[in-house]
């Protein structure tokens, strides 16, 4: 029992022994999205330097004018993941003209209190520039964004900043926005990528060494008493 009490032991030790590594940029860009064009605009942001592995995504967006129910936005990670920002916000079988607000001043996390999806539904206070403020889950609903505003009841919330979890933050990260219906003309002002990787420390791998070294030794002395 002695042997392996040990070796439980150093290996819970590991799992303490981690640190991490931040990354936040903030954007100034100042750029329209195209009018009624499916092919949108696509926002490269490069990441380089970073150690380990992502343990959490937020990413924060400044639009203003245009209207909001018009837009579909996607992040897609250099190296897999894939997280559905605004996916016609508003839009519904009662609802079929989305939300005719202008622009967005939010920050999109998981672990969120409410959806962006249907966010009038909850009480909403627009900021001076008309912009919805605050933090919201992103959309989620990964489905064409040109789908029948039925589809838009059922569909699940799949495509979360989770899926980028676990993966290399190194590469070029893309922020793809479109708007799908005429009139009015949204401009992004400004992003705010932030991520947290978590990254293990030199010692970690000491206490793992050591664990099993110790576990070796006292296995051996036991078959020899």
């Amino acid at each position: 029992m002695k042997p392996i009490l040990i070796l439980v032991l150093a290996c819970g030790m590991t799992t303490a022994a981690f640190g991490q590594d931040d990354y936040n940029t903030n954007l100034t860009m100042n750029i329209q999205i195209p009018d009624y064009t499916p092919s949108g605009l696509a926002q490269g942001i490069d990441i380089s330097g970073l150690s380990g592995t992502i343990s959490s995504v937020t990413l924060s967006v400044d639009i203003a004018g245009g209207y909001n129910g018009d837009l579909y936005a996607y992040l897609a990670g250099p190296n897999g993941g894939f997280a559905v920002l605004l996916n016609r916000v508003g839009i519904s079988t009662a609802s079929p003209n989305d939300y005719s607000d202008t622009g967005f001043d939010v920050t999109f996390s998981d672990t969120a209190a409410s959806s962006i999806n249907n966010y009038q539904s909850g009480g909403y206070t627009l900021n001076s520039d008309g912009q919805l403020p605050g933090t919201y889950q992103p959309s989620g609903e990964n489905i064409d964004p040109q789908s029948a505003p039925s589809a838009f009841a059922s569909a699940p919330q799949t495509a979360m900043l989770a899926s980028f979890n676990g993966m290399d933050p190194n590469g070029e990260w893309v922020l793809f926005i479109s708007d799908l219906s005429p009139g009015g003309v949204s401009t992004l002002q400004g992003v705010n990528l932030s991520i947290v990787t978590t990254v293990p420390e030199p010692q970690t791998w000491w206490m793992v060494g050591a664990g099993l070294a110790m576990f070796g030794l006292l296995h051996r002395r036991q078959r020899n008493w």
